[in-house]
């Protein structure tokens, strides 16, 4: 199932339709191709599950075959999946292209389509990037987090499991070059749990706290809440003397392996950036050594065409076990994974610079109770995994600030909308 012998499937372009819409605009069918990464012999494709997503009305289509596709000129965000039926076996594959311009002159789409990973390891459960507010309505700075959850039915050891935040911003889009985005995420920052393997179980349904700071909040900031019980916390040794990061005493220090600042590092506070969780299988020295990505783009602008060119690390896709893109509906270009890490993504805001972002965070949705605790959806499409713009996880558990006004929260929930009964 690895390898990358492709088959293609079409439909036939510019196929003529009957159907038309209430406005009178006639649809037609789209030449879609998909090349699926797999054997060519013996292949049955079942299942199949098109979703479009007209970008100018927001509006969901779900088509259960290609041939099915009818579409008027627009630009479209299109969702592919289907299962494989390959010499007895099966595997489900997925493939995702934003903002695709159709029109009946120009109609051939063609999507690249990924074996779907399955997730054996944590996922992402909560990010919390923007931060809270001080009553003077500034920004107050150190208290995103982000949460871990052991989804599984088994004890997980979180040791080893790395935290990365990507390079590229999802609101603006280059054609990078040498382009590795199937096979590789780009990363500007690296930050590993320790331990020997075995110093950090996490039973089914648990979860870790990994603050940037991890410290009570609430001195500095009333509006803000306590981290000095995380479990761990990035902690950085800055170059700038006027900009030093706080190492909070009770809180064990993340290894830094590495990070693009020279001062310390928070969250893209707009959210427009994505955030994974890997297994590395080689040591620091190695990584750092051998995995650097050097790369080339263009810059247009109305001062002129500037070529850029930088340097940052990537990592293997194989390597990350969960992925989450954000971005805001205003500005959003695309996503910074190959579609078999994450094919959608999730928000605090819709423009850029949304002053309501604050306060609120992204949550990974509840399917279900087993045994007490939640089993999380995990599809590797945030669009459907993750509850957007949701009151953050800490602030609902400890009753602090939702506002600048000092506001307390007053509910608690299980994934920022599903309540928890008899919650006091």
């Amino acid at each position: 199932m690895k390898d990358k012998l492709f088959i293609l499937l079409a439909v036939l372009a510019l196929v003529g339709c009957d159907d038309k819409l209430g406005d009178g605009v006639e649809l037609f069918t789209p030449a879609i191709t998909v090349a699926l990464p797999t054997q060519v012999q013996g292949v049955t494709v079942v299942n199949e599950k098109i979703e479009v997503t007209d970008i100018t009305t927001t509006r969901k289509t779900i088509y259960t075959a290609l041939a099915d596709v009818q579409l008027k000129t627009g630009i479209y965000d299109i969702n592919y999946e289907a299962d494989l039926l390959v010499e007895g076996a099966k595997c489900h594959v997925v493939a995702y292209r934003p903002s695709v311009q159709v029109t009946r002159q120009s109609s051939q789409v063609t999507l690249q389509a990924y074996e779907n990973i399955s997730n054996d390891d944590f996922v992402i459960q909560e990010v919390f990037f923007t931060g809270t507010l001080q009553s003077s309505g500034n920004q107050y700075y150190g208290d995103d987090y982000i949460k871990i959850y052991n989804n599984t039915d088994h004890t997980l050891y979180a040791d080893g499991l790395s935290i990365v935040e990507s390079k590229f911003l999802t609101t603006e889009k280059y054609d990078f070059d040498p382009d590795i985005m199937s096979t590789h995420m780009t990363v500007q920052a690296v930050y590993t749990i320790p331990g020997d393997g075995t110093q950090y179980p996490v039973e089914p349904g648990g979860s870790l706290l990994i603050a940037d700071t991890g410290i009570d909040h609430r001195v500095a900031n009333p509006n803000s809440f306590d981290l000095s019980h995380a479990d761990f916390e990035w902690y950085d040794v800055s170059s700038q003397p006027a900009h030093l990061d706080i190492d909070g005493p009770l809180v064990t220090n993340l290894d830094k392996w590495y990070c693009y600042t020279q001062s310390f590092f928070l969250l893209h506070n707009r959210g427009f950036k994505a955030w994974a969780l890997a297994r590395i299988p080689i040591d620091k020295t190695e990584f750092l050594a051998n995995y650097r990505y050097s790369y080339n783009y263009v810059i247009m602008v109305a001062a002129g065409t500037f070529p850029m060119s930088q340097t940052s690390y990537k990592l293997p896709n194989e390597w990350i076990v969960d992925a989450v893109n954000c971005s805001v509906e205003a500005k959003r270009a695309w996503n910074v994974t190959a579609p078999s890490l994450d094919r959608g993504w999730s928000y605090c805001g819709t423009i850029d610079g949304d002053k309501s972002r604050y306060f609120h965070s992204v949550r990974r949705k509840m399917l279900y109770l087993k045994d007490g605790h939640p089993v999380l959806q995990d599809t590797n499409n945030s669009s459907d995994d993750f509850n957007p713009y949701c009151t953050p996880s800490e602030i609902e558990r400890q009753g602090t600030a939702i506002d600048n006004k000092g506001t307390l929260c007053t509910t608690l929930t299980w994934d920022g909308v599903k309540p928890v009964e008899n919650a006091q």
